[in-house]
């Protein structure tokens, strides 16, 4: 992929906000800064630790990024947190 198609991409994308479909299939819109728990032990985040989104990116490979405290983890490594529960 080239600059130029990753820009044409990411001209429709916002660093504040994520979209997600919920357990029921519903779309749902999050606004940074959202809730996650660490999954794994990366860089100075600890297992189970609840931490904040501060922004999401994209790397030139599409992949996606958790800004947290300032610095860039791979979205894998995080859960998010859900407020609505299945009933």
């Amino acid at each position: 992929m080239n600059d130029k198609q990753l820009a044409e991409i990411l001209k429709y994308s916002s660093p504040q906000t994520l979209y997600i479909v919920t357990w029921n299939n519903l779309l749902k819109i999050l606004y940074c800064p959202f809730e996650v728990i660490v999954r794994q032990q990366i860089g100075e985040l600890t297992k189970d630790e609840k931490v904040s989104v501060e922004a999401v990116k994209v790397t030139t490979k599409l992949k996606t990024v958790y800004i947290v405290r300032g610095r860039a983890y791979f979205y894998c490594h995080f859960e998010i947190i859900d407020r609505v529960e299945p009933p």
